[in-house]
């Protein structure tokens, strides 16, 4: 059995509130799951002490039994201190999309434009 440690959403709509559980991975978001392992809630301060509640002891049971925490639940557990910090590689996260490269193509070739037409001008 594939086991994941992974957020399952709670509260309603527009006001999230996540359980941090111990799941099969071949159980829905929100379903059935083997054991509460803690709460997390979005909405509160990044330096407040609620946002993040986890059970250590059991976590680490259930790391040490094969679970594989989902990405979201392995930053949680990296703050805490229970895993060791990964590198992360995402070389396309500082690239401009689409529309954004498309505009700063255009503004380059209107500034060249504008900068031949200034030169042109100097020059007679």
């Amino acid at each position: 059995m594939a086991m994941k440690i992974r957020l399952a959403r709670g509260g309603s709509k527009k006001r999230p509130f996540y359980r941090i559980v111990a799941t099969d991975s071949r159980m829905p978001r929100d379903g059935r799951f083997i054991e509460k392992l803690g709460t997390y809630n979005p909405l509160l301060a990044k330096d407040s002490e609620e946002r993040i509640k986890m059970d250590v002891e059991r976590v680490q049971y259930w790391l040490a039994q094969g679970a594989q925490p989902t990405d979201r639940v392995a930053r949680f557990l990296e703050a805490a201190g229970l895993t060791e910090k990964k590198n992360r590689s995402n070389p396309k996260k500082g690239t401009p999309g689409k529309a954004a490269a498309e505009r700063a193509e255009s503004k380059a070739a209107k500034a060249a434009e504008a900068s031949a037409a200034t030169e042109e001008a100097a020059a007679e």
